[in-house]
């Protein structure tokens, strides 16, 4: 028996997280099929992924070698046909050249037939974003091309031609069509027309990396591009490190008028994750006609004409289509064909071919999951660590291990990716395990589970706590405690040897012998003397690092890991290839206050009790001796305060604030301070960013957090060699004086 409805037009449609690698053509094809199979299984006729989800977005300027065309060509040949990859519309993103210019294109194929490949037509060209580097816009707006395939498509397939263009896809039931990434961000964005126009589903294959606290201003957008006037909203993204500073992270949504119904992780070190809803596209259609002004608008002469490409599927399934029993229609079947005892319930159903009713859920809206910036800080560089060590080839990670909040911070950060990566493995993720057991050296078809955080780390993350005469017994104490909270290997072990070595070599050569500031000694000695210690550091942790898998028994390397933050980084409180200088940093991105945040949050969230102490203590680089009058700490050594750097960063970065406006906005913020102590500030900050900058063309590869970030590689494109800003400091100097000047004849009346 079937019921019968009409006023119900079920589609089930996909998305997917994606954990691609620049030009890992193998890797990322199998990944893209693997996405399509599960799309299936999980009954979508639709399937859309992430931005140049071929190549990986991060290819940069390999977009430019012919190369990269011809293997996404075959790649895609190889998804075309898969024999997986039938019956169910591809929305692939990958680079296409047209007319010799080069277009990042989004191709929508159905059962070995190309049907339209659609380019962006707005780059992104800001921030971490070069796109217009590489890529043209298509700026034809509803204008579509003849486009000739080229002959690896044509010879196999048949096919000669397809459109190529800014159209629409018309299915029997219902029209498609695409956004790519920085097209939903802009002012007037492509889904607004095209909803006008009749699209009822849109899909936008993204490549957009994390940012803390950027989420809620992606859930945002999304919700609003259907909230309006209606439409379904899939997004997809890549997610993890695809070979470069930045970590994409995830989170692929589908929305439906205005309300998210299903969402994919946001921080995952698992390398697929499809996300399906089964939406009802009446629902879309009955808030559009409730919508007076925007059914006047989309009748209006003025609308884009698209053009329209048509597919020959219907997307959607009336209710009767699914052929279901309810429960109580299975006992009755069951009671009359006397099948109690010959087929369970799941047989008898597969006779039939019938559904369960219970199997058919239809989406309903959620509340989107939005991570605290402590977890963020957790959660992302935790991926990007475990996505950059198990790309590398490398067997595991040094950590110099000072006992202060950066290096425990690092540390804190490589026990969340130990403990994430024990959590899969007792799930049984194949993937984690073989990548896992590679990593500690174990045979990849061998037995071995890291099942334990503890006795992983033991085998891959190295600490070493270096200390001097100027180190004290309660950092050593902390560093110690630590790694026993996360399990690491650890040694304590003192580099005065080492130091004095050198300073014996200074002193047999020139005949004299630098002293530290408290002991009479010059500026330039005490700087000396500092430098030379964190130096040592940064060559033993390489010398280490290289030896410690030798002396565990195994073959392999380490990654060195740094810690410096982003305020340290704005200011130029760290010496040049000292030990913050490594392979990688996962905090680079991260102020400081953030990290104090994420330490209280971790003492109990990762259950590492040391934590605590670790917080309490002021942070101090110990590069001097500690003295009856003098004891050094980090916001005394800087003239500056951490809290107020993040100001002078946010300003300088994100407010584009030079010297005088930046004094001229800290006017009216800063009211508990004197124009000329405000005055004196900003030209504190930009003396010491200026005569530091250069080291930012030196700074270790760090995981991008923050938007005020000074990381010189292609964020903060900016000279590293500044002048002592005397036009600017002079300006300043003019107006405090006018103020002051103002406030003598206001006081005298």
């Amino acid at each position: 028996k079937k019921v019968v409805c009409y006023n119900m037009r079920l589609v089930t449609l996909a998305t997917c997280n994606l954990n691609q690698w620049a030009l890992d053509f193998q890797g990322n094809s199998e990944r893209i099929i693997q996405s399509i199979i599960e799309a299936k299984k999980q009954g979508a006729l639709y399937r859309v992924g992430p931005e140049l989800e071929v190549t990986g977005y991060s290819c940069e300027d390999h977009f430019y070698e012919r190369d990269t065309f011809q293997h996404s060509w075959e790649v895609l040949l190889t998804i075309l046909t898969h024999k997986e990859c039938q019956d169910i519309v591809l929305d692939i993103g990958m680079p296409v050249k047209y007319k010799d210019a080069t277009y990042n294109c989004r191709i929508f194929a159905y059962n070995m037939k190309i049907y339209l490949i659609r380019p962006k037509m707005t780059l992104a060209q800001d921030g971490n974003y070069r796109e217009q580097r590489w890529f043209s816009p298509w700026n034809k707006i509803g204008e579509t091309e003849n486009f000739f395939l080229p002959l690896i498509i044509s010879n196999f397939t048949g096919q000669q031609t397809c459109a190529f263009g800014d159209g629409i896809i018309s299915f029997k039931d219902t029209f498609l069509a695409p956004e790519t990434c920085e097209e939903l961000f802009t002012p007037i964005s492509s889904h607004i027309s095209l909803g006008l126009a009749g699209v009822e589903i849109f899909s936008n294959g993204s490549g957009s990396h994390h940012q803390l606290r950027k989420l809620n201003q992606r859930i945002d957008l999304i919700k609003n591009a259907t909230k309006k006037s209606g439409g379904i909203y899939l997004y997809a993204n890549h997610c993890g490190c695809d070979g470069n500073r930045l970590y994409f992270d995830g989170c692929c949504m589908i929305a439906i008028n205005g309300e998210i119904v299903a969402q994919g992780s946001q921080f995952s070190i698992l390398d697929v994750e499809v996300v399906t809803a089964t939406v009802d596209l009446e629902n879309v259609r009955t808030f559009r006609g409730s919508i007076g002004s925007r059914n006047i608008q989309s009748s209006s002469k003025e609308q884009t004409n698209y053009p329209i490409i048509s597919i020959p599927l219907r997307l959607t399934k009336d209710v009767e289509e699914f052929n279901f029993m309810t429960e109580q229609m299975i006992d009755n079947s069951k009671n009359n064909n006397n099948n109690n005892n010959e087929d369970n319930e799941e047989d008898l159903l597969k006779k039939k071919n019938l559904t369960r009713l219970s199997n058919i859920e239809i989406s309903t809206p959620i509340q989107p999951k939005i991570y605290s910036v402590e977890e963020e800080i957790c959660y992302g560089p935790a991926c990007w660590l475990w996505d950059y060590l198990r790309r590398s080839g490398l067997n595991g990670f040094f950590l110099p291990l000072s006992g202060g909040i950066d290096s425990s911070s690092t540390a804190s950060i490589v026990g969340a990716m130990c403990q994430r990566v024990a959590r899969l493995s007792q799930e049984g993720n194949k993937q984690v395990i073989k990548d896992a057991r590679r990593i500690v050296g174990e045979d990849p078809d061998g037995d071995y589970l890291p099942t334990d955080p503890k006795e992983f780390a033991q085998r891959m993350f190295f600490t070493c706590y270096m200390g001097t005469e100027n180190s004290s017994i309660e950092t050593k104490y902390r560093a110690e405690q630590l790694a026993g909270n996360i399990g690491s290997y650890h040694l304590s072990i003192n580099i005065d040897g080492v130091i004095g070595a050198l300073l014996t070599l200074f002193t047999s050569v020139f005949k004299k012998e630098p002293k530290f500031k408290v002991h009479g000694g010059t500026n330039a000695e005490n700087l000396a003397l500092q430098n030379i210690q964190a130096r040592t550091r940064m060559v033993l942790s390489y010398f280490f690092s290289g030896l410690f898998c030798w002396l565990n028994g195994r073959n392999g390397n380490l990654l060195v890991l740094g810690s410096a933050n982003v305020d340290e980084a704005l200011r130029g409180y760290f010496t040049k290839y000292d030990c913050s200088s490594a392979d990688i940093n996962p905090i680079g991105g991260i102020c400081k206050q953030d990290l104090r945040d994420f330490i209280v949050w971790a003492t109990t969230n990762l259950d590492y009790p040391i934590l605590n102490e670790i917080y309490s203590a002021p942070p101090t680089a110990e590069l001097e001796p500690v003295t009856d009058e003098y004891s050094q700490t980090d916001e005394e050594d800087m003239s500056m305060s951490y809290s107020e750097l993040k100001i002078y960063g946010s300003l300088r970065k994100l407010q584009n604030c030079g010297p005088v406006s930046m004094f001229q906005k800290l006017l009216f913020t800063w009211k508990h301070l004197s124009p000329s102590e405000i005055a004196s500030k900003v030209k504190r900050f930009f003396f010491f960013y200026g005569i530091n900058r250069h080291k930012m063309c030196t700074i270790t590869p760090s995981y991008h957090a923050e938007n005020y970030s000074p990381d010189d590689n292609r964020f903060d494109l900016r000279p590293f060699l500044y002048p002592r800003w005397n036009w600017q400091f002079k300006r300043i100097d003019t107006m405090v004086q006018a103020i002051n000047n103002r406030n003598k004849s206001v006081s005298s009346l």
